[in-house]
This record gives C-alpha cells, structure tokens and sequence, in this order.
C-alpha cells in the first residue's frame, strides 16, 4: 500500500522528507511509516483541489451519484484488507473494525443517493414584483480533519457528503492511524474519484499545517471531529477568515437506568454504549445515573459482564477490548480512577493499568461515585463505568445535563412515557431509548453545546458542505 502523500493524483513524499512512525498499541512497536507532509504540502494539496473542485462540480449529479456507489462498493471489496489494517494501527478488535469497516462505506451509498436530491425552490415574492429562487451550490474546497478512534468512518462521514454536493477535499489524518486513510485514498481513485478532487496528507505538525491550509485563499470550509479543545483553538482560527464550519467534537453521555427497566437489557445496552470499539469513542456511556432502587443489582451485573471481557490484541481471537491508543491515555485514566476511589467511589471490577505489553487498561467499574468527582466531568476515553445512584429524577436531570457536553445520552425504562418525557429534557443531539447504539448513515449524528457544530449524515448532512443561494428573477 501507498505511504506517501496524496496530492493531484500523484504520490510523493513531503516537502521535508520526514516520515510518520506508526506504532502497533498491542506492542507499542513500529508497523509502518508515512510520508510526512509540511505546510507547503497542505498549500500544495488546496491548490490542486482548487483546480479539481471547479471541474468536479460541473459533473452531473448522477454522475457523481455512481462514482460515489462505485467508492461504496470498492470499500466492501476490500473489506477484509482495512479491517485488518485499522486493527493493525488502532488495536480494535476485528469484530469492531469489520463493523466500522462496513458503517463507513454506507456513508458513500447513502450520499450517492443525496447526490441527486440536493433541493432548491421557486416561488413568487408577496409583492408579486419578482421570483425567489433558492439553490444549494458547493461549497468549494474543504479542510477535513479527523481522528484517530475510527480511522476509516471519521473520514467517509464527511468525505462522502462534501464529494456529493461538488466539494473538493484536503484530508488529515491523525498521525496515529493513517495507513487507513492513505489506503482509502487509493481505493477511491480505482473507484474513478478524479485526480485532485480528494488529497490526503498527514503530518507531525498539524498546528502550522492547519494554518498553513485554512490561510490560503481557495479554503471555504473546515470539518473537524475531535475533542472540544482543539475544537475551540480550530474554530478561532476558522474565524480569522470567516470559514464554514461543522465540528463534532468531545462527550460526556449520561447513561440512566431506572428502577423499571429491562436490567439484563439495560446491561446488554451498557455494555455496547460503553465496550464498543474499546471504549474509546465519543458516543461512549461516560457516567451510569442508576435509580437506587436496581443499583445494586444492576452494578453486580454490569461488573460480571465487564470482568467477562477479554483485553488483548484485537487480532486476536475472543479479544473485545483492544489497547488503548497510547501510554498517555494509560496515564490519564488511572489517574481518574485513583481520584475517584480517593473521593469514596469502589472498583467493583478492574481499577488498574493492565499487566500486559503495550497500552492496555483493566475494565472497570466504579461504584458509589460522587456526581462532582473529576472522572463525572472528563471524557473517560476508556474502559471504566462509574456508577452515579439517584433516587430523584429531576436531581438527576439536573446532574446528567451539568457539564458543558452534549452529544450523547442513553435511557432506559420500560415505560415509554417517561422515556421519552426525559429525553426530551436532556441536553443531547442524541438519545438512545432503550438502546445502547444510535448511529446510523440515515440519522443526523451531531451535538448541543459545546460538543459541535452542524450535522453529519441524515439529509441534512450533504447541506453542511453547501452554500445557500438567492436569486431575485424578473420574467
């Protein structure tokens, strides 16, 4: 597979000749390395999608729709090949890297069909004295930049739709998986994306990269998922130059279980909303709100379920939770769990780094864990569950929707009522009711707050990358 960057078609190395070490989190040894782009990369790779973006937009929508399904259809021949390189780079097990394998492919076939259903209208303006005419043109070259937790859907969740209106792109990947992203980069060109029209390159410093890209002139948009901080740095310089943006950045989902509900559904949900793909996503149960009434039957069954799951190598048979990205996370981790049990909390399960190579931490659950303890307030990026008990609704309400979060949040009750009654007074872009997993292609995946801008897949995803436009028409 192709290690250098993509820019116009053409692989080259960066302007500085340095190269990406890409480590294995299993073994925390070198797998591979990438080409390492510079800021004259980045301006290279905007001025040839410059040049791409104004011949890809006037290609007809539905001929843009079967390139798009061609993408989704080379994706799932080869999909075997990325699974095993996003386990290889990330350390997810192979049962979730096939899962985000196929979810980021559906993002092509769902766009290749929006492709041809980008909307305007017409109407006659109530002085009668002209038309209103109203489209929705690209917006022109696109800035996306993704991260590491899911290294082929963070880019197809947004590659796709800004390629179905006329975009043009300059990807960057995270410097921890980009094998992934180069690949697909070469996957798309055999699926007929012309030259110029999707540029991939990564670099070792993404500080005066992004300046260097969202400076030049031909840049209309930014992209972003990752957390709220850099979010908040990003979307300042965005300002600079009045960019679009749309940014799906950190969360902190509250997972509340009452006293009615399903506890063996409810621990099935826990367990998919917290373990999937390693814990490390931003959809992930980040605090367990347990009406006290089942806290402790449910804390017992959560335990066992967690003490069930098995850490290692995610190309390894049985395994369901992977390493952790890097020694940091390790760190940062322990760090909260040994604050938490300070304040009073107890590891039912787990509570430690693991006793393995590579950067791996024990599946863990925390009992008793106060509403204001420091891991309440962090996004966990990992595989600890605190549980928070309540006997009041409304207390609760007020705790789950206390933090500057809002991307994410599960309930579950077997009464439908008060499931929907609540998640209504959440503050939440998502809610999964009675179901530990929400994402879909066809759904709007997006967050209040401080947790993003904008929204991604749904209809209302291909309109993120497009301008509004107003004609005032006299016939």
């Amino acid at each position: 597979m192709q290690t250098q960057l993509l820019i116009n078609g053409e692989w080259r190395d960066g302007a500085h000749g340095q190269r990406i070490s890409v480590l294995d989190p299993s073994t925390g040894e070198e797998i591979a390395s990438v080409a390492a782009g510079t800021p004259a990369d980045a301006t290279a790779a905007v001025d040839a999608a410059t040049a791409a973006q104004k011949l890809w937009a006037k290609v007809a929508p539905r001929e843009r729709s079967e390139i798009l399904r061609a993408c989704w259809k080379t994706l799932l021949d080869h999909a075997g090949e990325l699974t095993e390189l996003i386990t290889m780079e990330h350390g997810k097990p192979l049962a979730d890297a096939r899962g985000e394998v196929t979810y980021a492919a559906e993002f092509f076939r769902w766009n290749a069909e929006e492709a041809v259903r980008i909307h305007g209208s017409i109407g006659l303006a109530p002085s009668g004295n002209n038309n209103i005419i109203v489209r929705h043109p690209p917006v022109g070259v696109v800035v996306i930049v993704t991260p590491w937790n899911f290294p082929a859907a963070m880019i197809t969740r947004k590659l796709a739709p800004a390629l179905a209106a006329g975009n043009a792109v300059v990807i960057k990947p995270p410097k921890e998986t980009p094998l992934t992203a180069l690949r697909i980069g070469e996957l798309l060109e055999e699926a007929g994306v012309p030259p110029g029209v999707v540029n991939i390159v990564p670099t070792l410093s993404s500080g005066s990269w992004f300046d260097a890209a969202v400076d030049h002139p031909a840049t209309r948009m930014v992209s972003f998922t990752g957390s709220t901080e850099v979010g908040r740095i990003l979307l300042r310089r965005c300002s600079d130059r009045v960019l679009k943006v749309c940014m799906e950045l950190g969360g902190n989902a509250p997972f509340i279980v009452f006293d009615d509900a399903d506890i063996d559904a409810a621990v099935e949900g826990a367990m998919t909303a917290k373990m999937r793909h390693s814990a490390e996503t931003c959809t992930a149960a980040n605090r367990f709100f347990v009406e006290e009434g089942v806290a402790d039957e449910f804390t017992k069954k959560l335990s066992a379920a967690i003490g069930a799951v098995k850490c290692g190598p995610g190309s390894e048979d049985g395994v369901t939770c992977g390493p952790m990205i890097n020694a940091k996370a390790i760190e940062d981790m322990d760090g909260l769990v040994k604050s938490a049990i300070a304040a009073g909390a107890t590891a039912t399960i787990g509570g430690a780094p693991g006793d393995r190579a590579g950067f791996f931490y024990q599946p863990t659950v925390l009992d008793n864990v106060a509403p204001d303890s420091p891991i309440t307030t962090q996004e966990i990026f990992g595989p600890i569950a605190p549980v928070i008990r309540f006997s009041d609704t409304d207390t609760m309400i007020e705790q789950a929707n206390n933090t500057e979060m809002g991307l994410m949040a599960y309930v579950f009750t077997k009464d439908i009522g008060k499931g929907m009654a609540v998640s209504e007074r959440l503050e939440a872009g998502m809610v999964g009711l009675n179901r530990g997993s929400v994402s879909d292609p066809a759904a709007p995946f997006g967050g209040m707050k401080q947790s993003g801008l904008g929204r991604e897949g749904a209809s209302e995803g291909i309109y993120e990358f497009c301008e509004t436009q107003y004609i005032a028409a006299q016939w």
